[in-house]
């Protein structure tokens, strides 16, 4: 399938995934779904990536939401085939080994509010806008937005975000915990990129477990989680890299990953 709406870039380590679709303000059709459904295909195959940066293309929209132009003659079954396939593509963004930071700028509203938090990191600029307005078009929240950000900012924000449908700038994400980093308009994508860098630094397969154990950690109670996180642990006594990280920290010297 050629990729028509998303464009994949790598730089050494990292990749850099772009939502290409600006005159729509980088809405979610279908056919965009699909693509990045693709794109997660390639991630999760390319052992050399460690960290992944996610954004949109233009100067007004990270993701304006899904593409209502598609959605508003859908019948009750496409309807849900339609939510079906964006939380889909979302949950696989999710549980990608890899690490995913969100770069936002401009409109981050219904799915595409969704898709960032499918990320694991959240860096926007001062002028990203953020909400789940899906009411006012007569619809629930479809790509996750009702399950995730009740778990990211608490059930009675998450509640008040989507009966009320309001919009909120950058400083309010931040102070309720929507993201994690305000930056200038000009610095998003170095910011977003160093992060990557730095997370790329690390051991990847301690990254990769360390995630693991983190989302699975989130659904479930304490006693099992914490059996999720000693056998991430242990199993990184069986890696290369665990043998290289604590010797360059024995012997004072720069250490050298080989993800293995």
């Amino acid at each position: 399938m050629e990729l028509k709406n998303v464009i994949l870039e790598k730089e050494g380590n990292i990749a850099i995934v772009t939502i290409n679709r600006p005159k729509a303000l980088n809405a979610l059709n279908s056919e965009t779904l699909k693509e990045l459904d693709i794109i997660v295909d390639e991630l999760e195959n390319d052992e050399s990536i460690y960290a992944v940066v996610l954004t949109g293309a233009g100067e007004k929209a990270f993701v304006a939401g899904a593409d209502i132009t598609e959605m508003k003659d859908l019948t009750t079954i496409e309807g849900r085939k339609f939510s079906v396939l964006g939380n889909k593509v979302f949950r696989r963004i999710e549980n990608l080994e890899k690490p995913v930071i969100a770069a936002i700028h401009g409109f981050a509203l219904g799915g595409g509010c969704e898709l960032a938090m499918a990320c694991d990191i959240r860096i926007a600029t001062e002028k990203a806008k953020f909400a789940q307005p899906e009411v006012g078009l007569g619809i629930t929240p479809g790509f996750g937005g009702t399950q995730r950000l009740a778990r990211h900012v608490g059930l009675g924000i998450a509640k008040e975000m989507i009966f009320t449908g309001r919009m909120m700038k950058s400083d309010e994400a931040l102070r309720i915990g929507l993201i994690n980093k305000i930056v200038e308009v000009e610095k998003l994508m170095e910011e977003a990129k160093a992060m990557a860098n730095l997370i790329a630094s690390n051991a990847p397969i301690a990254v990769t477990l360390s995630k693991v154990a983190i989302n699975r950690g989130m659904q479930c109670d304490i006693d099992t989680a914490l059996m999720y996180e000693a056998e991430a642990f242990g199993q990184c006594f069986s890696t290369e890299d665990q043998k290289e990280g604590m010797s360059a920290f024995v012997e004072k010297r720069d250490k050298n990953f080989q993800n293995k």
